[in-house]
């Protein structure tokens, strides 16, 4: 009884998957070459690559390149990127404990030093609803909000007290009725 509800289990995800292939609300818009390293898409539909050189595309719906972000030397390798707001863009540097605001452009608006406000291990950053930006510090295992400008405005009580481990921060993406081409 086991192996045939394995089988059948097996069967299932099988079928489910062929079936998922030949869906015909996905199709590919178009293929976008390069040393793509990650990729992201904001809710206009544009799509940001980082490549290995750690330049920044968008790219509009058409997937016509708009804006480079080519200051690449400063900070060392992205370690995350926040498109959630178009306008607003956050480009995370892990191992300089900063953040660089750009523009719908890719010109930069501002640039934040967490060190500054002691955020020494910062693990994942993020766009809040009112346009502040959530860090969290995975020294002090708190949830920190801060300004454009790095001011402290609020944190949380550690996680320490509440959770048996520490939490991992990880960004999925899921887009309907898109199919996006990365070729390296």
């Amino acid at each position: 009884m086991k192996n045939f509800s394995s089988i059948l289990f097996f069967s299932f995800l099988f079928f489910a998957e062929a079936m998922g292939q030949s869906d015909p609300s996905f199709r590919l818009l178009k293929t976008i070459k390069g040393d793509i390293v990650s990729f992201t898409v904001d809710n206009l539909d544009n799509i940001y690559t980082l490549n290995s050189r750690n330049q920044v595309k968008k790219f509009n719906i058409n997937g016509d390149s708009v804006a480079i972000y080519n200051d690449v030397r400063k900070f060392g390798t992205a370690t995350m990127i926040d498109v959630s707001n178009p306008l607003k863009v956050l480009l995370y540097y892990k191992d300089f404990a900063t953040i660089v605001v750009l523009d719908r452009l890719l010109n930069i608006r501002n640039t934040i030093d967490l060190r500054l406000q002691n955020i020494l291990q910062a693990k994942a950053i993020g766009l809040s609803y009112d346009n502040k930006i959530w860090v969290y510090d995975e020294l002090e295992s708190k949830l920190k909000k801060i300004d454009e400008g790095g001011q402290l405005l609020l944190e949380t009580l550690t996680f320490a007290c509440c959770l048996a481990s520490r939490p991992s921060f990880r960004r999925s993406l899921m887009r309907t009725n898109m199919f996006i081409s990365i070729i390296r």
